[in-house]
């Protein structure tokens, strides 16, 4: 048994925290400390909850050779388990990121890798999910997630997506869907947040959360009012990671049959901890540090 079982991207993460502002055409950017560490929104939301207590099962994105040695030595003493991922020969999946303070700038090969259209990721084993509590579901590798979200209902595990439209499966069937602003630049175009909640909620009888970095929080259920929440204020040393947080913290709400609200502020308060410092997998939110924030 496990507490999560967590299934989507993980990468391996080049980080670089710039000293001086970010990046400008033709001029020199200092670098002021740079990581290679654990990445993606599933990777980031293992580290987070681990740090939190929760015993974690983690799958998805095939683990190539310049990313597993990393991966297996950060976890090793950590609630994480790895025994399900599948490691390749190839170097393995990466992404460089570029931060200054509110700004960061992320690169990859992403399209490039699902332009091929072959899959680079695992299909979700049964077991692993029928021996957890909870689970949070990335929506980006198409029919294997709408089979983990299958296998989730099957088993009666509630599950937390991300950035799935309201039409979506995984919308449909989550018990949480975190959206972002980047999903409702993308999706929704000249939408207002409130419109947006409000689609959302008359298809699920899930919690919708709209996050909007600085702005509040938006949530609401099917047949609810659209209520807000405000996010907490700190000093922001990095936004890398911000969100995957967040989802981290509704997972852990998940799992501790937390009402809306304090879900909602839980995880408001583990993503403000986690823009604090920097880089988050060295510095992940403990469980502590959350609770000195909600009760400030």
């Amino acid at each position: 048994m496990h507490d999560v079982y967590l299934f989507g991207q993980i990468l391996g993460t080049h980080s670089f925290l710039l000293k001086d502002g970010f990046l400008q055409p033709d001029n020199y950017s200092e670098i002021e400390k740079q990581y290679f560490l654990p990445g993606g929104e599933t990777g980031t939301a293992a580290t987070v909850l681990a740090s939190l207590g929760a015993s974690v099962r983690m799958d998805g994105t095939w683990i190539g050779t310049e990313v597993a040695p990393m991966l297996k030595e950060f976890y090793a003493d950590k609630q994480v388990d790895l025994s399900s991922l599948t490691f390749t020969e190839d170097p393995g999946v990466m992404d460089y990121v570029v931060i200054a303070g509110l700004v960061r700038s992320p690169m990859g090969r992403f399209q490039a890798l699902y332009s091929t259209g072959e899959r680079w990721w695992n299909i979700p084993r049964e077991e692993d999910i029928a021996c957890a509590k909870v689970a949070a579901i990335d929506p980006y590798f198409r029919e294997e997630s709408i089979s983990a979200a299958r296998l989730c209902g099957k088993h009666g595990i509630p599950y937390v997506t991300i950035d799935s439209r309201h039409d979506s499966f995984l919308h449909k069937n989550a018990a949480v869907n975190v959206i972002s602003h980047e999903c409702t630049d993308q999706e929704y175009a000249g939408m207002t947040p409130e419109r947006v909640v409000e689609l959302m909620q008359k298809e699920t009888d899930g919690l919708t959360i709209l996050t909007q970095g600085g702005g509040d929080m938006l949530y609401a259920r099917r047949g609810e009012p659209v209520r807000r929440c405000k996010p907490f204020p700190v000093v922001v040393r990095s936004t890398l990671g911000a969100g995957d947080t967040f989802k981290a913290g509704c997972v852990y709400g998940l799992l501790h049959g937390m009402d809306d609200e304090s879900l909602v502020r839980f995880a408001g308060a583990c993503s403000a901890v986690a823009i604090s410092r920097f880089p988050l997998p060295l510095y992940p939110p403990k469980p502590e540090e959350v609770r000195a924030l909600l009760n400030d």
